[in-house]
């Protein structure tokens, strides 16, 4: 299941559950869309991959045990250990590679 975490990883923009603007990678590395698409040129710094839209959770359990209530987003903000600096240059290198060549 998803973590769904709560904030950008670069700028720490709050990206509540049901964000439009929240991008994942494979690993549920979460950035906004503002992030992704101009400093990190859909290369996730953290592993090299690409991003998706996140899912929303339904926050209305329409079947049973299954909303946001039952299973709430991740409490902890989690910010990107790498330096700007080191995130536009790891970009540079490998944001003309497709995410599926990788």
């Amino acid at each position: 299941m998803l973590e769904i975490r709560q904030n950008c990883e670069l700028c720490d923009k709050d990206l509540a559950p049901q964000a439009e603007d929240a991008m994942i990678c494979s690993y549920e590395c979460t950035f906004c869309v503002a992030c992704v698409a101009g400093v990190l040129r859909n290369v996730c710094p953290n592993c090299g991959g690409g991003f998706v839209a996140r899912p929303i959770r339904p926050s209305t359990e329409r079947r049973e045990g299954v909303s946001l209530r039952q299973h709430p987003p991740n409490g902890t903000r989690v910010l990107t250990r790498w330096t700007r600096e080191e995130i536009e240059a790891f970009a540079a290198e490998h944001a003309h590679v497709p995410p599926a060549r990788r």
